[in-house]
């Protein structure tokens, strides 16, 4: 027998149109639609991004941690009327998750369970919800799941917290889900030697592409080895030049935090052409600059995938 399709899991919950009150542009997720009666307050939507699903208590907000995943991203923040408690709505998305085939990862109600930070990391930290997204509800009842259903073209992820407001008498209820895929490729080639050099000469400076880190990570991926090739090509025939090796990051997550990653994931491109190119440390000085230099805007995942790059820059 099959698994449920999306379409059933909508259907357990409501199979209502629109909304007028819904904010412009927005719609529901097709995994999973509103809850009968609700509004959609906030939206956000982007075919490639990243995103943190809380998967376990949260004491401290300093020390919060959660599921990092890459994907297709929807953040969709619901206002229902009040005469429908926190823990009615909640139940009809636990029932319609389970008819949907999805499976959870991690739930919780309350502070006791969530922990006494939770609602602030998720509703406050800009590192889930993002700032402005709707309603937010803090010191009453909540109920919190994360669930997950296994498909053939990508996981699907929901994290959902729903909220009871009984000062302002409503039910608001933060949906994040995310569409793990792969990531379209080939929107950047990687640079050959003569194109480099080129820049080099015409700039000074030299933007490469293809130099990959996991997400807050420092490690150069086995993926890099094609721009990394051409970047010992360059140095190895042009054996006079000094070069700065300079790592940009996008404005995601604090500058002070991305000042540091940039940093490591230059001395990273150092060490990987001293060691694998055989490139004196005295022609390479790693530089890191966070967002500060950005080619492109960081509104959109487009200009921020511009903005991660490695560049050299002569000396």
């Amino acid at each position: 027998m099959k698994v449920a399709s999306l379409a059933i899991v909508a259907a357990t919950l409501t199979a209502s149109p629109a909304w007028a009150e819904d904010v412009e542009g927005s719609r529901d997720h097709p995994a999973l639609t509103r809850f009968e009666g609700a509004e959609i307050r906030a939206y956000e939507h982007k075919d490639y991004d990243e995103a943190l699903m809380p998967d376990r208590p949260v004491a401290r907000e300093s020390e919060a941690k959660g599921l990092t995943l890459e994907g297709k991203l929807t953040r969709i923040a619901y206002r229902i009327d009040g005469k429908k408690s926190a823990l009615e709505v909640y139940r009809n998305y636990q029932g319609a998750l389970q008819a949907g085939g999805f499976k959870t990862v991690f739930e919780c109600k309350g502070d006791e369970q969530c922990g006494g930070d939770f609602q602030s990391f998720v509703l406050n930290s800009g590192k889930v919800s993002q700032p402005g997204q709707g309603d937010a509800a803090f010191g009453g009842k909540y109920y919190v799941v994360l669930a997950k259903k296994e498909a053939p073209t990508g996981d699907i992820y929901v994290f959902l917290d729903v909220m009871e407001d009984s000062s302002n008498n409503i039910t608001p209820v933060f949906q994040q889900v995310i569409e793990t895929k792969p990531m379209q490729t080939g929107q950047v080639k990687v640079l050959d030697m003569a194109a480099m050099q080129k820049s080099l000469a015409e700039s000074g400076r030299v933007a490469v592409y293809g130099v990959y880190f996991d997400t807050d990570k420092a490690e150069v991926k086995a993926e890099s080895k094609a721009a990394l090739d051409e970047m010992g090509k360059l140095l190895n025939a042009n054996p006079k030049l000094k070069v700065y090796v300079v790592g940009h990051t996008d404005n995601q997550g604090t500058l002070a935090g991305n000042l540091e990653l940039s940093q490591k994931r230059a001395d990273a491109v150092v060490k990987a052409l001293e060691a694998g190119y055989k490139i004196p440390a005295a022609r390479l000085s790693a530089r890191g600059v966070a967002s500060l230099a950005p080619v492109a805007a960081n509104d959109a995942e487009a200009g921020r995938a511009k903005n991660r790059r490695v560049e050299l820059v002569a000396q």
